[in-house]
C-alpha cells in the first residue's frame, strides 16, 4: 500500500475508514500492519540526507531494536544486493534481540517478504536476494575479511573492551564496510561513557546524526507501571539519568575511577581463585542509604577480581545480613568483611543471627571514604584488579569518588564502593596479601 492511499485512509471518519479497511484484501491489511511510517514516532525513521553513520543514543525502552530492524528491512527490501553485518556483543545477543526477538527482523518483516534464517551459516537471505550476516563483538576476527553495504551495531557502548576488543571488532568492521556506493552503519545503544562511543561520537557533523531519546517517549508503547516503578526507583539519579533519559555522563573531573579505566579491567574470572571474601558496608539505618555488600577473589598469580555487587537498598539489619550470608554461601567466600563503624557488636551479631557460619573480620574505618579508595585505585591503575561481567550502580559510585575527600556520584552515601575498598583490601593490602590455598 502506498502512503498517499494510506493517508487518504487515515483521513477518513472512523465508519468509513472501517468499511474500506473491510474491502482490503489480506495481502493489503498486511501490509498495513507493517507499514512502519504509518506507526513509527518521527526520530525512530532514518535521518535524510548523505550521512555515513546513523547514532541512536536512548534510554531503556525506547524503541531502539525497533528502529533497528526498520531499518535493516527497508535496505533489504530496496537493494538485492544489500549485504548487511549485524553486530552484538554476543552472537546469542544478535539471534534473540536483533533476529527472533520481539523487534526483531522476523517479527516485523511481512511474511511476504520475511527472510530466511540459516542458524547454521548465520545469516538471514530476503526473497530479493539481499543477506545478513551474525557476527559477535566478541569475535573480532570474525570480521576481519567480510565486506557489507551496510551494517548494524546493536548495544555497542556494552561490547566487552577487555584487550581492546570492541575498538578491534569495531575497526574490523568499518574496513570491511566497502561495498556499494554509500556505505552506511547505525548504531544503537544506551549510552555509556566508553572509549568506542567516543569514538563514534567524534565522527565529522557531515556524515554522522544522532538521535537522542528518552524511556518516556515510547510511553505509549510501554506498561505505566514500568514507567512509574523505574522512575520511582531511579528518578533522576545518575543511573537513571543514563539508562532512562539517554544521558552520556561524563567523567568527574579529579574522579579516581574513570569510565575508561573500568572498561578497560574486565574480563573473565579464573575458575581457581585461591580466595574468597565479601565486603560489607552496613548502613547507618534500614530507611536510609543502602547496604554495600561486593564478592571479590584473589587468584593464584596475586590479582583480584571483582565477582558481584549484591548489595540492597532500604533493608532492615536482618534482610541486609541475610544478603551478606547469601553472598557469602553462594560463592564460597571464606570470611566477611564488614565495617564496625555504625556499632561493631550491632553488627556482629545482626550477621551471626542470620547463621553466617564464616570468620567474621570487623574494620574500622579512621578516613574518609575517598582516602580510603585511594589505594584501591591505584591497584586499578596497576592492572592489580578485573570486573568480571559490568556493575552500573557500583561503578557509577566508584567513578563519583574525588581524588581528596568528597564524593560527587549518584546517592548521599558511596556505600557499594566502600564494601568495595573493604574487599579489596582484605585480599590485596592487608597483611597477608599472598595467595594461599584453602583446605576443603
Amino acid at each position: 500500500m502506498h502512503s498517499e492511499p494510506l493517508s487518504i485512509l487515515l483521513a477518513l471518519a472512523p465508519r468509513e475508514r472501517r468499511r474500506q479497511l473491510a474491502t482490503l484484501s489480506d495481502a493489503e491489511r498486511e501490509e498495513l500492519a507493517t507499514y512502519w511510517k504509518l506507526w513509527a514516532r518521527p526520530e525512530q525513521l532514518a535521518p535524510q540526507g548523505d550521512w555515513r553513520t546513523w547514532l541512536i543514543l536512548a534510554g531503556r525502552g525506547f524503541g531502539k531494536t525497533r528502529a533497528g530492524s526498520e531499518w535493516v528491512r527497508a535496505v533489504a527490501d530496496a537493494d538485492p544486493e544489500a549485504r548487511i553485518a549485524l553486530v552484538g556483543a554476543s552472537l546469542s545477543e544478535v539471534r534473540a534481540v536483533m533476529v527472533e526477538g520481539e523487534s526483531g527482523l522476523l517479527a516485523i518483516c511481512p511474511a511476504r517478504r520475511r527472510p530466511v534464517f540459516e542458524p547454521s551459516l548465520r545469516r538471514l537471505v530476503w526473497p530479493n536476494g539481499a543477506q545478513a550476516l551474525l557476527f559477535s563483538a566478541a569475535e573480532p576476527e570474525s570480521l576481519r575479511g567480510p565486506q557489507h553495504s551496510h551494517a548494524w551495531c546493536d548495544e555497542i557502548a556494552k561490547w566487552d573492551n577487555a584487550s581492546s576488543r570492541a575498538m578491534r571488532a569495531f575497526d574490523n568492521l568499518l574496513l570491511g564496510l566497502r561495498l556499494g556506493e554509500s556505505p552506511q552503519l547505525l548504531a544503537t545503544t544506551t549510552p555509556r561513557a566508553v572509549p568506542i562511543l567516543a569514538r563514534l561520537l567524534d565522527e565529522p557533523p557531515e556524515t554522522l546524526v544522532v538521535t537522542r531519546g528518552r524511556t518516556e517517549d515510547n510511553a505509549a508503547n510501554l506498561p505505566q507501571r514500568f514507567l512509574n516503578q523505574v522512575r520511582r526507583t531511579y528518578g533522576r539519579s545518575q543511573l537513571g539519568r543514563q539508562e532512562l533519559d539517554g544521558e552520556l555522563i561524563a567523567d568527574i573531573e579529579g574522579a579516581l575511577w574513570t569510565r575508561a579505566l573500568l572498561e578497560g579491567c574486565r574480563g573473565p574470572a579464573p575458575a581457581d581463585l585461591v580466595r574468597v571474601v565479601v565486603g560489607v558496608d552496613p548502613p547507618a539505618s534500614a530507611g536510609g542509604d543502602a547496604c554495600g555488600i561486593v564478592v571479590a577473589g584473589l587468584d593464584a598469580a596475586g590479582n583480584a577480581h571483582v565477582l558481584a555487587d549484591a548489595s540492597v537498598r532500604k533493608a532492615s539489619p536482618e534482610r541486609w545480613a541475610r544478603a551478606a550470608a547469601g553472598a557469602a554461601q553462594a560463592w564460597n567466600a571464606e570470611r566477611v568483611v564488614a565495617e564496625a563503624n555504625q556499632g561493631g557488636a550491632m553488627v556482629a551479631s545482626v550477621l551471626r543471627a542470620a547463621d553466617l557460619a564464616l570468620p567474621l573480620k570487623l574494620v574500622h574505618a579512621s578516613r574518609g571514604k575517598s582516602a580510603r579508595a585511594e589505594p584501591v585505585a591505584a591497584l586499578y591503575e596497576a592492572g592489580r584488579v578485573h570486573h568480571a561481567g559490568t556493575f552500573p550502580e557500583l561503578e557509577d559510585e566508584l567513578c563519583g569518588l574525588v581524588a581528596g575527600g568528597g564524593y560527587q556520584g549518584p546517592g548521599r552515601s558511596p556505600d557499594r564502593a566502600d564494601a568495595l575498598v573493604w574487599a579489596l583490601s582484605e585480599l590485596l593490602l592487608g597483611k597477608t596479601t599472598q595467595p594461599r590455598v584453602r583446605l576443603a
